[in-house]
């Protein structure tokens, strides 16, 4: 089986269970939500000098928007339930292991961040957190122009 074909497969499950559901590709809401991927990414690099927790989180909210606009691109988006583990388990099509393993560790991560603990991040945590968002960034974005050019 070649990837074309596993990935369709992948797609088509996620969109059997309910994970995703299938829409008109948008060109402009990848752009938009590239466009809230990119400040987000601006804005938490801007918070390493302020507060961990949020750069930490922000971070994560940049990928987030990014895989947003993968799915844009490919006709696709989250559905409301479970929106963020959806788009964790669409970026399992398209990305490294590595890459989906991480997002999946500081979506759990940011949760608490969140929701539970204040001071939960440490300042190599949201560091890290921001190179990975402009890694996992820069990923999306070839992938996008890639398929615009097939």
């Amino acid at each position: 089986m070649n990837s074309t074909t596993k990935m369709i497969q992948m797609l088509k499950k996620l969109e059997k269970e309910g994970y995703i559901k299938k829409l008109p590709e948008s060109p402009q809401q990848v752009h938009e939500s590239m466009q809230v991927s990119e400040r987000d990414l601006e804005t938490a690099r801007n918070m390493l000098n302020q507060n961990y927790d949020w750069a930490f989180n922000i971070a994560y909210n940049s990928i987030l928007q990014g895989i947003r606009a993968l799915m844009y691109s490919k006709g696709y988006r989250a559905s409301s339930r479970n929106s963020h583990v959806a788009t964790v388990k669409f970026a399992q099509v398209y990305l490294d292991e590595s890459d989906v393993l991480y997002l999946e560790r500081i979506r759990r991560k940011r949760h608490r961040a969140v929701y539970d603990v204040v001071g939960t991040i440490s300042q190599t945590e949201a560091k890290n957190a921001v190179s990975r968002a402009e890694s996992i960034n820069k990923k999306i974005k070839e992938i996008i122009n890639q398929s615009a050019q097939d």
